[in-house]
């Protein structure tokens, strides 16, 4: 993989940045979430911020002063499958990032806090093909690597075909896994594949989008080009009009977005490049762990 001095410069600072998230907020949430509690105790380990207070182990944490919890033996190993939308549209940035950056940034979180609890981590980069599929493995070199994958520009495909990405995780990967949907799904349709992906994995589906989606400035006429049909069209931005039909439909296709995921099955959040990570994916851990304990 050939990249600039300032592409390796983001994949060090996104590593840093990553590694104090993973130890101070997310490795003890991630634990909490998606480990089963089991039947057959293990082993103790100590408590990381995030963990579960039922799973203390208090005689031990009282023996040495410091706390623990308790692991039992289906929590031994899990797999997590990030899948990437790469077609054009997540080059779009308005900000400081682009979405295939903030993407990046959200799968580095997610691939640590899964091998800092044993688990292993697999990508799947797709845009109107699959662009590649990395098996689920351990390591820090491979979790960087995935990192890389995301963020390396590719000749590959522009637009974005997401029912074949699913089709193909589903034929790939037999076993159940957690699954982390990353995408901006601007003009796809949820069908079938979907529904599939829900019932046989923990499905997480993230949307990344980016403000001016949302809105636009008022800066008179300007041109804009679709990233994956390089179709341009002229618009008057300060019409009232315009500016009234963009917001509302920027508003009915994620309330669509969102109402076909969770249908569906899968847990759903949205990520901005406006805002940080860490917010969001906190909001988003905390409302499925919340959920999970009503259901149990």
């Amino acid at each position: 993989m050939m990249f600039d001095e300032e592409a390796r410069r983001h994949i060090k600072r996104i590593e840093i940045t990553t590694n104090k998230l993973v130890t101070e907020v997310f490795a003890g949430r991630y634990e909490s979430l998606f480990k089963g509690r089991g039947v057959e105790f293990s082993e103790v380990r100590e408590y990381l911020p995030g963990d579960d207070v039922r799973s203390i182990d208090w005689n031990v944490t009282a023996r040495t002063g410091r706390l623990f919890v308790k692991k039992h033996e289906e929590e031994r190993q899990l797999t997590l499958i990030v899948m990437v939308d790469a077609s054009a549209s997540q080059d779009f940035g308005s900000l400081a990032g682009s979405k295939r950056e903030l993407a990046s940034e959200i799968a580095s979180i997610l691939g640590f806090s899964a091998l800092r609890n044993n688990d292993r981590v697999g990508l799947l980069l797709f845009s109107d093909q699959v662009e590649k599929y990395i098996p689920p493995r351990k390591g820090k070199s491979h979790a960087l690597r995935l990192v890389r994958e995301i963020l390396e520009p590719r000749p590959g495909g522009r637009k974005t075909d997401l029912q074949g990405a699913l089709d193909y995780l589903n034929r790939v990967h037999k076993r159940r896994a957690l699954v982390f949907l990353l995408s901006d799904f601007l003009g796809q349709c949820l069908g079938p594949a979907l529904r599939t992906t829900a019932r046989r994995h923990d499905l997480s589906a993230f949307r990344i989008y980016d403000p001016r989606e949302e809105q636009i400035p008022r800066l008179g006429r300007m041109r804009l080009r679709d990233l994956e049909t390089g179709e341009t069209v002229v618009l008057n931005t300060n019409s009232d009009r315009f500016q009234k039909e963009y917001q509302q439909a920027a508003c009915e296709r994620r309330q669509q977005l969102r109402r076909s995921l969770e249908g569906a099955g899968a847990d759903f959040a949205e990520f901005s490049t406006a805002q940080p990570v860490t917010t969001t994916l906190l909001r988003f851990f905390d409302r499925k762990s919340s959920r999970r304990r009503i259901a149990s």
